[in-house]
């Protein structure tokens, strides 16, 4: 489990990627980081495969390829990363799984005064998880939804500056796919109202 709260972004220091398996090694940011650990990488769990004091590396199957967008990652890019939380804290995000339910696409950005203001396109099956002023994680960031168009399979969101500062946020375009992880309490809920057996 993650919080959605990014530790530190991540340089992408080499790709290897064939028909069965891609592998990442990226900038090692911590202390103290393990081969088995989980990290979320741009708000996908993977499991830390090898570890250095310089960098470490993470796989990615096929399915995680298909569904998110780590496949598009490629050397220098700027990833945003997060260990799993300690239970014996504060939970300052919002509970994040690290299981990405799909991509979206950024359809606008614009500032508003200390805030940029991010405009989503996100997949019809994702939009009943998306009540406003509700929780989203998008890039493994834990953050609040401003404005949720329904009709038009659409939401906003409002970058603070802290936010913008320390994360691979800056690097956003128009056009860029991001990772979306709606609420985990959402969809427990409606699987257990739609789908759950024995109701």
């Amino acid at each position: 489990m993650f919080t959605g709260l990014i530790e530190y972004t991540s340089e992408v220091r080499a790709v290897k990627d064939t028909d069965h398996l891609m592998t990442l090694t990226l900038q090692n940011p911590f202390q103290t980081l393990s081969t088995g650990d989980s990290v979320s990488v741009n708000g996908t769990c993977l499991t830390v495969t090898a570890v250095t004091t310089d960098d470490f590396k993470v796989e990615i199957i096929n399915e995680t390829k298909r569904i998110t967008s780590l496949s598009g990652l490629k050397e220098t890019d700027e990833v945003n990363l997060e260990r799993a939380m300690k239970m014996n804290g504060r939970l300052d995000g919002h509970m994040v799984s690290g299981h990405v339910d799909g991509t979206g696409t950024i359809a606008g950005i614009k500032i508003d005064g200390g805030a940029v203001v991010v405009n989503i396109e996100c997949p019809h099956r994702l939009m009943k998880y998306m009540s406003p002023k509700g929780s989203v994680t998008i890039d493994g960031i834990s953050l609040t939804l401003f404005d949720v168009e329904i009709k038009h399979d659409r939401f906003t969101l409002n970058i603070i500056p802290e936010t913008f500062r320390n994360t691979a946020v800056k690097h956003w375009d128009t056009g860029g796919s991001v990772n979306i992880e709606a609420d985990l309490v959402m969809k427990h809920i409606d699987h257990l109202m739609h789908s759950g057996r024995g109701l």
